[in-house]
């Protein structure tokens, strides 16, 4: 019996299923965050808590930090934190009112002359930080931070002055690009799901899927990553797959791949679940905590794109 002001139990999931497994990995290494998005995604939890845990990483500016995304540490906001910040709010059906109008005004403050984001400001100076995060005095624009925002922002139909140039420095980026890597079009892909204008954004889409494949961004056979270059400045190893572009049947990126493609880049997803339960991260791990916390995000992503495909999980 639960006590005397916890909430009610969930079910179980079936003994030695992928949710049995993961469930009791993330009970065992994850954040208050990641726990109760598990509970709510998986085990019939709240949103209510989601946003009580969130709140613990928002600044006084509107922004968001405390090492929120784990390979920033420190307490200062930073635009990625805010992205993050944003997707737990939109996996919840939480992303609107007051708090999303402090993160536009935060993301205001922090934007360039053009309207857009840097990934990492330089106040990020004297906290730890992945080797592979630079941190510049005068850092430009980019998609990698602006997309993810703005897409989501569209996708939950939240209108704020910030968007309109942030919107226009999407659209003449992603139009643009000649060549990329696994990060930025994941970001292009996550402002194209949500565009508002929904035949410019299939068309770019359709451009995009044609360099993601000839540039080889994308690995197609998971039986031969051996023969699969990995792109420029990630870790080796560190491969993309189908799955990680089209995390959901409706993304405009599942059209980039065939039917038996995505079908083996779900089975290897299948297969990724370790002896612990939780699901592996692929890039860098340049210290032993950021990689802890990760790996419960990574794995509640990978039930939700397995589920999101109706594939049994649990």
């Amino acid at each position: 019996m639960a006590e005397s002001g916890a909430p009610p139990l969930p079910p179980t999931p079936p003994a030695h299923s992928p949710l049995f497994r993961a469930e009791r990995f993330v009970w065992l290494t994850a954040r208050v965050l990641e726990q109760h998005l598990f509970a709510y995604h998986f085990l019939h939890g709240g949103a209510d808590p989601v946003e009580t845990a969130l709140d613990a990483y928002r600044n006084q500016d509107g922004g968001y930090g405390h090492a929120l995304e784990p390979d920033l540490r420190g307490p200062v906001s930073q635009p990625l934190h805010s992205a993050h910040a944003l997707r737990v709010l939109d996996s919840i059906g939480r992303c609107g009112g007051q708090r999303v109008e402090r993160v536009c005004r935060y993301l205001t403050s922090v934007s360039g002359p053009d309207g857009a984001l840097p990934s990492i400001r330089p106040s990020r100076r004297g906290y730890p930080t992945a080797p592979f995060v630079p941190v510049a005095d005068d850092p430009p624009s980019e998609l990698l931070a602006t997309g993810p925002v703005v897409g989501l922002l569209h996708r939950n139909e939240v209108w704020h002055a910030w968007l309109f140039r942030a919107t226009d420095f999407c659209w003449q980026t992603v139009e643009s690009l000649e060549k990329s890597h696994p990060c930025e079009v994941r970001a292009a892909v996550t402002f194209l799901d949500s565009a508002p204008d929904r035949s410019r954004a299939e068309a770019a889409a359709d451009r995009l899927g044609r360099l993601v494949r000839e540039h080889r961004l994308a690995a197609l056979d998971p039986e031969r990553l051996d023969a699969q270059p990995v792109a420029p400045g990630y870790a080796p190893g560190e491969h993309h797959f189908p799955h990680d572009y089209a995390r959901t049947p409706h993304s405009l990126a599942r059209a980039w791949f065939t039917d038996d493609e995505m079908a083996r880049s779900l089975d290897f997803l299948e297969s990724e679940q370790q002896e612990d339960g939780g699901w592996p991260i692929r890039r860098h791990q340049w210290a032993q905590v950021p990689a802890l916390e990760a790996r419960p995000l990574v794995t509640i992503e990978a039930l939700r794109t397995l589920r999101s495909y109706a594939r049994p999980i649990g």
